[in-house]
């Protein structure tokens, strides 16, 4: 009875282990430089370097979310434990609100995200109130409430690999993700 019970465990834990391996981790996007803010504050990642040129395998087409990625950018950082809109964030946001009343046709969800530290409810409230607060500034910039839906990813969705102040720092973010009508 008891060889078979720890014959089951056996198997039930292999199982287990066959099915983890298999599971997908989310991509890690590639490194982007980082601008100090200020002197003794975190660093953020810097913005967009400008329009891809090269012709038509090199082209961003106008209104597409490779324009709005690439020419806009599509993510804010936020401070340790904190929900306001940093100000080295306004100049990408009011981009984003400019884009965005460009192209009316265009549906975004706003995705809150916190760093792993912390509990996962703790994380998925800080994300829905870093949500709350890009949509409130998109908004109060023109961009129509109707277009702008929000999410908390919480910790659940890194995009830096690692337990350090830099993955952290980048981890820490919200994303503004075109949901429909880009071309």
């Amino acid at each position: 009875m008891k060889t078979d019970t720890l014959i089951r465990l056996a198997v039930a834990g292999l199982m287990t282990a066959s099915i983890a391996a298999c599971t997908k981790k989310p991509p890690v996007e590639p490194a982007v430089p980082n601008t100090p803010t200020a002197p003794t504050g975190p660093v953020y990642p810097g913005p967009s370097t400008g329009p891809v040129t090269g012709g038509p395998a090199g082209a961003v087409r106008p209104g597409s979310e490779q324009d709005f990625v690439v020419n806009v950018g599509d993510r804010v950082y936020f401070d340790l434990d904190s929900y306001q809109v940093n100000p080295e964030a306004y100049a990408r946001l009011d981009a984003q609100a400019q884009w965005l009343q460009r192209y009316p046709q265009i549906m975004v969800r706003i995705e809150g995200n916190a760093d792993e530290r912390g509990t996962r409810e703790y994380n998925l409230a800080l994300g829905a109130r870093r949500a709350e607060s890009i949509r409130t500034y998109l908004i109060n910039r023109g961009v129509p409430a109707s277009r702008i839906d929000t999410i908390s990813y919480g910790k659940e969705r890194p995009i830096a690999a690692g337990s350090n102040e830099d993955s952290w720092a980048r981890n820490r973010n919200g994303h503004t993700a075109i949901v429909s009508g880009a071309y």
